[in-house]
């Protein structure tokens, strides 16, 4: 039996197992179970989605600048969007905005996705091929916030992760 096909990340499954038992603050048998059963079934899926050997980072300072990037828009969207629902719910003008991506690339548009979701007032919708489907809170001009975001997250994420 090999043990690779099994635990094809071992610090990816140690990590979710430890998590787990941190988020549910308990090492009952019940729950030891569950993260090892976490920790087993997940990062096989994760797989299809990581980095090959050829496609690493090719700009590890600019991946911590667009995370630190990140960070900062999430606290100052998390700000806003509680401005917004507080005092101004009436005027809120959401939307469906369709993002089209620059390259077809699986990891750039999971990424992406991701940031777009973790960022309050908008969640990505639906991953195609060459787009993005994004629903924001609050978007009287759907162009430029396409052109925001792609400008702000899509454009490093494609220096970070060339062909």
């Amino acid at each position: 039996m090999n043990a690779r096909r099994w635990l094809p990340r071992p610090a990816m499954s140690a990590t979710l197992l430890l998590t787990w038992l941190l988020l549910n603050q308990s090492l009952a048998a019940g729950q030891l179970l569950l993260g090892a059963l976490l920790g087993l079934l997940l990062p096989p899926l994760a797989l299809r989605l990581a980095p090959t050997p050829s496609r690493r980072l090719a700009r590890p300072l600019l991946a911590l600048r667009l995370l630190l990037l990140l960070l900062w828009d999430i606290v100052v969207a998390n700000l806003v969007v509680a401005r917004q629902v507080l005092l101004q719910r009436r005027r809120l003008q959401p939307a469906f905005v369709e993002l089209p991506l620059q390259r077809d690339d699986p990891l750039v548009a999971v990424l992406l996705a991701c940031m777009i979701t973790l960022t309050p007032g908008t969640l990505s919708v639906r991953i195609e091929r060459h787009r993005l489907l994004v629903h924001a809170l609050h978007a009287p001009d759907a162009a430029a916030l396409a052109a925001g975001i792609k400008q702000r997250y899509e454009r490093n994420l494609l220096e970070i992760f060339p062909c």
